[in-house]
């Protein structure tokens, strides 16, 4: 972003530096006597990063005058290939060019070079020596539609065959989550105020399509003037693929594997965080009811997050992913509660307690043990949560240490509905 507004700010002519790629053309048509082929990655970052920090109108004009000087009465050009996310027809960028040839990810043509496809996945697998990992690779990185051809991510196998390489015991990473700001999807968690839109997200986090009317001719000052257009934003970036057409516009919405469900499961969390921190009434009483052992009023006060929050459905989701989801709002809550120190998964006696507080000066500890209820009979998997608790001697060491009050806490879930049963000493 610097090096692009150190350009506009500079005394350096912009026609001097647009003109620059047409005399480097003639340049190299004139010693080798041939046409050049000219590569122009990303072209709408640029744009990007000038929309983020204030000086968008400067850099439309600079993008402009390079890709008319480049592109268009350029003689010693044999053709152009442009590669971005975004299509930025109505920006004017173009202005002039009547010979594009523009091809989108609904296309069909070459929707093949856009990833790896599945039979080049299992040769890579098995050139590697690690064709048992085949199904990770595939809920993981596969799942993004180009035209008719569903392929996988090449960064993100790549990446995760070279870790293999030297451990396989390696699990699948997030390798997406590092080379891009997530900004549409976090700007997108905050806008989803509305019912339908919460529904909607838990829908897509459960594994399954909603069909939403696309518009691929977006500019920079549009994609956040509604949700219907940060719809298409996260279709044309990645974060959301299509599983068919429905119409002319309309299509059939899924989230590609599980890497991005990480990012929008992130994205939603800190969130949450955000607006517990802002509740401040409502956190002091539950944090108050939770070293009270007022187990009726932490249950209702834990619901009543639950039903505000974005959460994970039933459907597709393992077991251990749902107990993780609520097992992170729990911590969401008690984590802004700067006088008490909580860890996660504290080792202690035969095991690990899901989360461990210390109150202030360590008078009072709390052991919480958290359990998704996939029968959805929360009183049962309450006393199976306080039995693993007795069983594996979660509060052994504690004592030995000399904390006399430990108050024990069995938690219940199951969709957005909670139970929590603390134990009698």
């Amino acid at each position: 972003m610097l090096e692009y507004k150190k350009l506009l700010d500079s005394g350096m002519s912009k026609a001097v530096f647009c003109s620059g790629l047409k005399t480097l053309s003639e340049l190299l048509e004139k010693h080798y006597g041939t046409k050049v082929v000219l590569l122009i990655d990303e072209y709408d970052v640029p744009l990007a990063k000038a929309f983020e920090n204030g000086y968008y109108n400067q850099m439309i004009f600079l993008i402009r005058s390079l890709l008319e000087q480049a592109l268009k009465t350029n003689n010693s050009l044999k053709f152009a290939v442009m590669t971005g996310c975004m299509r930025i027809s109505k920006e004017s960028i173009f202005t002039g060019l009547n010979n594009l040839k523009v091809l989108s990810i609904t296309d069909e043509r070459y929707d093949e070079y856009f990833g790896f496809t599945d039979t080049e996945v299992r040769e890579m697998l098995k050139y590697y020596e690690i064709e048992d990992h085949y199904e990770e690779v595939k809920n993981w990185y596969d799942g993004y539609q180009f035209g008719s051809v569903e392929l996988y991510c090449p960064w993100d196998v790549l990446n995760y065959c070279d870790k293999l390489k030297d451990h396989g015991d390696s699990f699948p990473e997030n390798y997406w989550i590092n080379t891009s700001s997530n900004g549409a999807v976090r700007k997108f968690i905050q806008m989803s105020g509305n019912l339908k839109t919460r529904r909607e997200i838990e829908t897509l986090l459960a594994g399954e399509e909603i069909i939403k009317e696309i518009h691929q001719e977006l500019v920079y000052p549009e994609m956040y003037q509604s949700l219907e257009n940060v719809w298409s934003l996260l279709f044309m970036t990645g974060y959301l693929t299509q599983r068919g057409r429905v119409d002319a516009k309309r299509y059939k919405l899924a989230i590609p594997n599980l890497e991005i469900r990480d990012i929008f499961e992130t994205q939603i969390m800190e969130y949450f965080k955000e607006s517990v921190a802002k509740d401040g009434d409502t956190l002091s009483r539950f944090c108050d009811a939770l070293k009270n052992g007022e187990e009726t009023k932490v249950g209702e006060i834990f619901e009543s997050y639950l039903k505000k929050t974005i959460s994970i459905r039933d459907t597709f989701v393992r077991k251990a992913s749902k107990e993780n989801f609520y097992h992170g709002i729990l911590l969401g809550i008690l984590g802004v509660k700067e006088e008490w120190y909580v860890s996660s998964n504290q080792e202690s006696g035969e095991g690990y307690s899901d989360i461990m507080v210390e109150t202030e000066n360590s008078e009072t500890v709390i052991l919480i043990e958290v359990k998704y209820a996939n029968d959805g009979n929360l009183d049962r998997t309450c006393e199976r949560a306080l039995q693993q608790i007795e069983e594996k001697k979660y509060d052994e060491e504690l004592r030995e240490n000399g904390v006399d009050k430990i108050l024990k806490y069995g938690i219940a879930c199951y969709r957005k509905h909670c139970k929590v049963k603390q134990a009698e000493e």
